[in-house]
């Protein structure tokens, strides 16, 4: 009886010991998506200004080779 009560309680521990692991790799994988979520925030932000930058760039460059003052 002795032998089967310190088994289930060895799996109790076991288990918790799973359930505290889950929960801290849980948490990382909530702060690895945060930090992800802001590193897409800034790279779409430096995108938006390259398009910009490309758009005034090649339309004052074709309105310059469109009337010849290249």
């Amino acid at each position: 009886m002795k032998v089967q009560s310190y088994a289930l309680e060895q799996q109790a521990i076991e288990r918790e010991h799973r359930m505290k692991q889950l929960r801290n790799e849980t948490e990382q994988l909530r702060n690895e998506t945060e930090q992800l979520r802001k590193e897409n925030a800034r790279l779409a932000a430096i995108n938006s200004r390259l398009d910009r930058f490309e758009q005034e760039h090649f339309s004052s460059l074709n309105q310059a080779l469109s009337t010849g003052d290249s």
